[in-house]
Protein backbone atom coordinates (compact mmCIF):
# COMPACT_ATOMS: atom_id res chain seq x y z
CA UNK A 1 0.00 0.00 0.00
CA UNK A 2 1.38 3.19 -0.75
CA UNK A 3 -0.16 7.14 1.02
CA UNK A 4 0.17 9.83 -1.59
CA UNK A 5 -1.43 13.39 -2.24
CA UNK A 6 -4.35 12.85 -4.22
CA UNK A 7 -4.35 14.50 -7.79
CA UNK A 8 -6.43 15.41 -10.26
CA UNK A 9 -5.90 11.88 -12.26
CA UNK A 10 -7.49 10.02 -9.41
CA UNK A 11 -10.57 11.42 -9.20
CA UNK A 12 -12.45 8.75 -10.68
CA UNK A 13 -10.98 6.20 -7.84
CA UNK A 14 -11.83 8.71 -5.47
CA UNK A 15 -15.56 8.72 -6.34
CA UNK A 16 -15.93 4.83 -6.57
CA UNK A 17 -13.76 4.38 -3.54
CA UNK A 18 -15.82 7.21 -1.60
CA UNK A 19 -19.39 5.65 -3.06
CA UNK A 20 -18.82 2.36 -2.45
CA UNK A 21 -17.69 3.09 1.02
CA UNK A 22 -20.39 5.31 2.50
CA UNK A 23 -23.36 2.54 0.67
CA UNK A 24 -23.32 0.10 3.93
CA UNK A 25 -23.67 3.54 5.97
CA UNK A 26 -26.00 5.78 7.14
CA UNK A 27 -24.76 8.50 4.93
CA UNK A 28 -25.49 5.66 1.70
CA UNK A 29 -27.58 8.75 0.03
CA UNK A 30 -24.86 11.08 -0.16
CA UNK A 31 -23.45 10.33 -3.04
CA UNK A 32 -21.26 12.38 -4.64
CA UNK A 33 -20.29 12.55 -8.60
CA UNK A 34 -17.28 14.44 -8.59
CA UNK A 35 -14.44 15.45 -5.66
CA UNK A 36 -15.66 18.13 -3.44
CA UNK A 37 -13.45 21.83 -3.87
CA UNK A 38 -12.85 23.40 -0.62
CA UNK A 39 -12.61 27.32 -0.17
CA UNK A 40 -9.74 26.85 2.36
CA UNK A 41 -5.91 24.75 2.27
CA UNK A 42 -6.10 21.34 2.14
CA UNK A 43 -4.68 17.99 3.25
CA UNK A 44 -6.06 15.32 0.55
CA UNK A 45 -4.56 11.74 0.35
CA UNK A 46 -5.00 8.57 -0.80
CA UNK A 47 -3.94 4.95 -0.29
CA UNK A 48 -3.87 2.82 -3.37
CA UNK A 49 -2.57 -1.05 -3.91
CA UNK A 50 -1.78 -1.65 -7.50
CA UNK A 51 -3.20 1.31 -8.71
CA UNK A 52 -5.98 1.27 -7.37
CA UNK A 53 -7.96 3.98 -4.64
CA UNK A 54 -8.43 2.46 -1.34
CA UNK A 55 -8.64 4.62 0.86
CA UNK A 56 -9.06 8.57 1.24
CA UNK A 57 -8.95 11.79 3.44
CA UNK A 58 -9.60 14.78 3.19
CA UNK A 59 -8.84 18.01 5.40
CA UNK A 60 -9.23 21.59 5.11
CA UNK A 61 -7.63 23.43 7.29
CA UNK A 62 -8.09 26.89 8.76
CA UNK A 63 -5.77 30.16 8.59
CA UNK A 64 -7.82 31.81 11.19
CA UNK A 65 -9.44 30.01 13.55
CA UNK A 66 -13.56 29.10 12.98
CA UNK A 67 -13.08 29.62 9.56
CA UNK A 68 -13.93 25.93 9.19
CA UNK A 69 -14.33 23.91 12.68
CA UNK A 70 -15.81 24.69 15.83
CA UNK A 71 -12.95 24.28 18.14
CA UNK A 72 -10.44 27.22 19.72
CA UNK A 73 -7.45 27.78 17.68
CA UNK A 74 -6.58 26.64 14.15
CA UNK A 75 -8.04 23.24 13.45
CA UNK A 76 -8.78 20.39 10.45
CA UNK A 77 -11.67 19.79 9.30
CA UNK A 78 -11.95 15.56 8.34
CA UNK A 79 -14.63 16.54 5.41
CA UNK A 80 -14.20 12.53 3.91
CA UNK A 81 -12.35 9.68 4.91
CA UNK A 82 -13.42 6.47 3.11
CA UNK A 83 -11.90 2.82 2.51
CA UNK A 84 -13.14 0.77 0.15
CA UNK A 85 -15.18 -2.16 1.39
CA UNK A 86 -12.86 -4.87 0.02
CA UNK A 87 -10.15 -3.34 2.20
CA UNK A 88 -11.37 -2.37 5.36
CA UNK A 89 -10.39 -3.64 8.69
CA UNK A 90 -6.68 -3.78 7.54
CA UNK A 91 -5.39 -0.29 9.32
CA UNK A 92 -5.56 1.81 6.02
CA UNK A 93 -7.93 4.53 7.79
CA UNK A 94 -5.42 4.36 10.65
CA UNK A 95 -2.42 5.03 8.28
CA UNK A 96 -4.21 8.03 6.48
CA UNK A 97 -5.11 9.26 9.81
CA UNK A 98 -2.16 9.25 10.85
CA UNK A 99 0.17 10.89 7.66
CA UNK A 100 -2.91 13.55 7.95
CA UNK A 101 -2.23 14.40 11.97
CA UNK A 102 1.55 14.76 10.80
CA UNK A 103 1.22 16.84 7.76
CA UNK A 104 -1.73 18.49 9.96
CA UNK A 105 0.89 19.34 12.94
CA UNK A 106 3.77 20.77 10.81
CA UNK A 107 0.89 23.54 9.56
CA UNK A 108 0.93 24.29 12.91
CA UNK A 109 -2.98 22.84 13.19
CA UNK A 110 -3.43 22.47 16.80
CA UNK A 111 -6.54 20.12 16.27
CA UNK A 112 -8.67 17.84 13.87
CA UNK A 113 -12.72 17.88 14.03
CA UNK A 114 -14.72 14.61 12.03
CA UNK A 115 -18.41 14.66 12.39
CA UNK A 116 -20.48 11.50 11.54
CA UNK A 117 -23.78 9.83 11.80
CA UNK A 118 -24.58 7.15 14.48
CA UNK A 119 -22.93 3.69 12.67
CA UNK A 120 -21.55 2.41 15.93
CA UNK A 121 -18.45 1.46 13.87
CA UNK A 122 -17.86 4.30 12.91
CA UNK A 123 -18.21 6.41 16.51
CA UNK A 124 -16.16 3.30 17.76
CA UNK A 125 -13.36 3.94 15.54
CA UNK A 126 -13.17 7.85 16.00
CA UNK A 127 -12.62 6.98 19.86
CA UNK A 128 -10.05 4.58 19.14
CA UNK A 129 -7.93 6.84 17.27
CA UNK A 130 -8.18 9.07 20.17
CA UNK A 131 -10.83 11.47 19.07
CA UNK A 132 -13.51 12.82 21.75
CA UNK A 133 -17.14 13.59 21.44
CA UNK A 134 -17.25 17.19 21.69
CA UNK A 135 -21.10 17.99 20.14
CA UNK A 136 -24.35 16.51 17.92
CA UNK A 137 -27.17 17.46 16.63
CA UNK A 138 -29.83 15.29 14.78
CA UNK A 139 -30.28 14.55 10.80
CA UNK A 140 -33.41 14.40 10.27
CA UNK A 141 -35.68 13.78 6.84
CA UNK A 142 -38.68 13.69 6.09
CA UNK A 143 -39.84 11.32 3.44
CA UNK A 144 -43.49 10.90 3.61
CA UNK A 145 -46.09 13.34 2.47
CA UNK A 146 -47.61 13.10 5.96
CA UNK A 147 -43.85 13.95 7.96
CA UNK A 148 -43.48 17.07 5.67
CA UNK A 149 -47.27 18.38 6.17
CA UNK A 150 -46.73 17.56 9.89
CA UNK A 151 -44.20 20.08 9.86
CA UNK A 152 -45.51 22.62 7.93
CA UNK A 153 -43.55 24.42 5.29
CA UNK A 154 -45.29 27.38 3.81
CA UNK A 155 -45.30 26.87 -0.09
CA UNK A 156 -45.31 29.49 -2.35
CA UNK A 157 -45.71 29.95 -6.51
CA UNK A 158 -46.66 26.09 -6.31
CA UNK A 159 -43.30 24.74 -4.71
CA UNK A 160 -43.83 21.55 -2.54
CA UNK A 161 -41.55 19.29 -1.44
CA UNK A 162 -41.32 15.81 -2.04
CA UNK A 163 -38.33 14.96 0.77
CA UNK A 164 -37.13 17.54 3.07
CA UNK A 165 -33.56 16.87 4.92
CA UNK A 166 -33.31 18.98 7.99
CA UNK A 167 -30.79 19.79 11.33
CA UNK A 168 -32.46 20.06 14.66
CA UNK A 169 -30.10 20.86 17.69
CA UNK A 170 -33.17 21.35 20.06
CA UNK A 171 -33.45 20.01 23.23
CA UNK A 172 -36.55 18.14 22.23
CA UNK A 173 -34.74 15.06 20.54
CA UNK A 174 -36.64 12.36 21.47
CA UNK A 175 -39.62 14.04 20.23
CA UNK A 176 -38.53 14.16 17.19
CA UNK A 177 -36.79 10.76 16.73
CA UNK A 178 -40.22 9.62 17.55
CA UNK A 179 -42.04 11.92 15.33
CA UNK A 180 -39.93 11.23 12.26
CA UNK A 181 -39.09 7.97 10.41
CA UNK A 182 -35.38 8.62 9.95
CA UNK A 183 -33.44 10.51 11.92
CA UNK A 184 -29.60 10.09 12.21
CA UNK A 185 -27.67 11.38 15.21
CA UNK A 186 -24.64 13.12 13.71
CA UNK A 187 -21.92 13.42 16.11
CA UNK A 188 -19.20 16.07 16.55
CA UNK A 189 -15.65 14.86 17.40
CA UNK A 190 -12.31 16.19 17.70
CA UNK A 191 -8.68 15.30 18.01
CA UNK A 192 -5.86 17.42 19.70
CA UNK A 193 -2.83 16.86 17.62
CA UNK A 194 -0.65 20.10 18.63
CA UNK A 195 -0.10 22.34 21.93
CA UNK A 196 -2.31 24.64 23.15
Amino acid sequence: MKIRPYQKEDETGWVRCRVLSFLNTAYYDHVLRSKEQYENPTIELIAEINGMVVGLIDVEYELKPRQVCTGEGLGGMIWHIAIHPDYQSKGIGKCLLKEAETIAAEKGLLFLEAWTRDDVYVNKWYEQQGFRKSDSYLHVFLESDEEINRASFTMKHGLRPMSVFAHYSGTDGEQVRNAYKRVHECTGYTKQIGEV
